[in-house]
């Protein structure tokens, strides 16, 4: 059985407008749920009015995405489900989604997570920003997809529907056994949201477990219904919380070197945003390193358990590869170009 949970904090109008597909296609494959995160609007009085089949978990405050989640899982580990899925408020799904994504997982029982290949609702024929076919790193940290790197989105023309190994799944639409889950830890509730599914993910694959992509199940995703992109908010979370990643998992013998790249590569990310006047988001990402390191010492615990339990080095889908060099300077736009 699987439950499928979508994380609500005020999102009463998008769920009225995408749930509906959630509710009608998840129908005899599993449960819809939402945890909602002490919304202040409507939410929850739309939720029993509209959707009555929906079950829903109440919190007395907003937990953040990922201890949202925790929290949720926390409640239901006893409820008797095999998978959980997590699902953004702004997904739609199509007939048959789960179908694909239960059978390989039934299948392949070294596999603990997948996701299903996520395409923009903005434009259906390209894949969205927050997971497309499946994400990657590059060896300094940066994450990107089956067809998209950076903020450029692939034309979805079949070239990526083959099942892959991926190294991370995007909290978007990832489907995760409920063993798994609870055995390596779920996400990381300090770092709020942003980049705690990637955190997650390489803690799975390092010891041993596989991620993959399931194209043959397709959503469609609106993507930034919280923070737009330009946010500095999420250019904070999103550079503190990425050096606190690499910390966590980098092994011994590449830390120094990867952190020392990613401090020339931030101050040149900050210098950009200098050079157009945009003085918040240069702000948000000296902020982010100087918080970085004032809690990097809260980490050590978790470092030092994932390094001894760590059985995958490397890990083939931690490309050895520059994207800036390859993004910046040699043109290659393209997942298949890399």
């Amino acid at each position: 059985m699987i439950a499928v949970v979508i994380l609500n904090w005020n999102g009463s109008q998008m769920m009225q407008k995408y749930l509906p597909s959630v509710v009608a296609h998840t129908q005899g494959d599993g449960d819809v749920i939402v945890a909602d995160n002490g919304s202040t609007d409507d939410s929850l009085e739309m939720l029993r009015r509209d959707f009555p089949s929906v079950k829903i978990l109440a919190f007395d405050k907003n937990y953040g995405f990922a201890e949202g989640y925790n929290v949720a899982f926390r409640q239901l580990k006893d409820a008797g489900y095999d998978y959980y899925l997590l699902l953004n408020s702004d997904v739609e799904v199509t007939e048959g989604w789960l179908k694909p994504l239960r059978e390989y997982m039934d299948g392949h029982p070294d596999c603990a997570a997948c996701q299903p290949k996520i395409r923009a609702i903005w434009d259906r024929s390209n894949f969205e920003y927050a997971g497309a076919a499946g994400g990657f790193m590059d060896r300094d940290g940066y994450p990107f997809c089956r067809g998209r790197i950076f903020g450029i989105a692939e034309k979805d023309e079949g070239q990526y529907d083959t099942i892959c190994d991926i190294f991370w799944a995007t909290g978007a639409a990832l489907m995760i056994r409920a063993d798994d889950w609870h055995e390596h830890g779920g996400l990381d509730g300090r770092f709020f949201a942003h980049n705690e599914e990637i955190d997650f993910c390489w803690r799975l694959r390092a010891r041993g477990r596989r991620i993959v992509c399931i194209p043959q199940s397709i959503v469609y995703h609106v993507g930034g219904g919280t923070l737009p992109q330009d946010n500095p908010r999420k250019t904070y979370l999103n550079f503190r919380n990425n050096l606190t990643m690499l910390y966590k998992n980098l092994p011994e013998k590449q830390l120094k070197s990867v952190l020392f790249r990613r401090l020339i590569l931030d101050w040149v990310a900050a210098a950009q945003f200098i050079a157009k006047l945009d003085f918040a988001n240069a702000r948000a990402i000296f902020k982010a390193r100087s918080d970085y390191r004032s809690w990097r010492k809260d980490f050590e615990a978790d470092r030092q358990e994932n390094m001894a339990k760590t059985i995958v080095n490397p890990i083939p889908e931690i490309r050895n590869v520059s994207l800036i060099l390859n993004y910046y300077l040699k043109g290659k736009k393209k997942f298949s170009q890399l």
